[in-house]
């Protein structure tokens, strides 16, 4: 069905400037979208007749802070012989592939024309951070990055092109084997799901919080661009069900 802070998350809202109730995971100018995330409310009984007083107005955040206990939850249960390290906006150079880019980071911040040249956007702070590591001594160095999670409500172009880069930001300046970098969501537009799960291998996989109810709402109500989409996206294996993420972390 979804995973189980979906139903939590997803949800209608109340457009300020109308009062038109939409679901709050479609872009409101668009009424394909909202004609599909409609569908996968009704695919997860979500009804429109109640509005939770609690919902999150910001959802982003809400997304991060969901995948963030889960993962910190379920990992430890699949995998009982690693120390799982589940964090929120934790930046890399504090996970040992990454270590060397504090001493770049003072460097730079020393220097001003390498601070002109460089920048400083490859200290990068994913969404959720899991990191793996044996029993912790004093002596042990610091965490493997295992996986970088990017937590995004819905896809625009703007936030496809922050994944993108600081992905491969991370591919370019890691000292050691590459993390699972992933994308998690609730964008109900396979075209815009297609938009980051295709590509060049920056973003290893792309995770639906309500895979299923995605499923049955473009079955239901998409157009043939947006079956062919979503066909293509999940037969390549870009496209996965949310639920199978801890496994596959856990497993890889």
């Amino acid at each position: 069905m979804g995973t189980s802070f979906a139903t939590n998350l997803l949800g209608w809202k109340k457009l300020k400037k109308t009062g038109e109730l939409v679901p709050n995971s479609a872009d409101s100018d668009s009424g394909a979208s909202k004609a599909l995330a409609g569908e996968i409310l009704n695919f997860l009984g979500v009804t429109a007749d109640v509005i939770p007083l609690d919902a999150p107005e910001n959802l982003g955040p809400a997304l991060e802070q969901g995948v963030s206990i889960d993962l910190a939850n379920s990992l430890p249960e699949k995998d009982q012989h690693r120390l799982w390290h589940v964090d929120h906006k934790k930046v890399i150079s504090d996970f040992s592939q990454y270590s060397h880019l504090r001493k770049v980071a003072d460097a730079v911040r020393a220097n001003p024309t390498l601070r002109t040249d460089l920048g400083i956007d490859y200290l990068i702070k994913p969404d959720v951070t899991v990191g793996i590591s044996q029993v912790l001594t004093a002596q042990e160095v610091k965490p493997f990055l295992h996986a970088a999670v990017s937590c995004k409500w819905t896809i625009r172009s703007d936030r496809v092109q922050n994944i993108r880069h600081e992905f491969l930001q991370m591919i370019r300046h890691r000292r050691g084997r590459l993390p699972h970098l992933v994308t998690v969501t609730a964008e109900p537009m396979p075209s815009r799901i297609a938009a980051i799960a295709r590509g060049t291998g920056e973003v290893d996989a792309v995770y639906h919080i309500a895979f299923d109810a995605l499923q049955a709402a473009v079955a239901a109500v998409g157009s043939k661009q947006q079956k062919d989409d979503l066909a293509e996206c999940i037969g390549q294996g870009r496209l996965r069900p949310y639920e199978e993420l801890a496994s596959t972390l856990a497993t890889w």
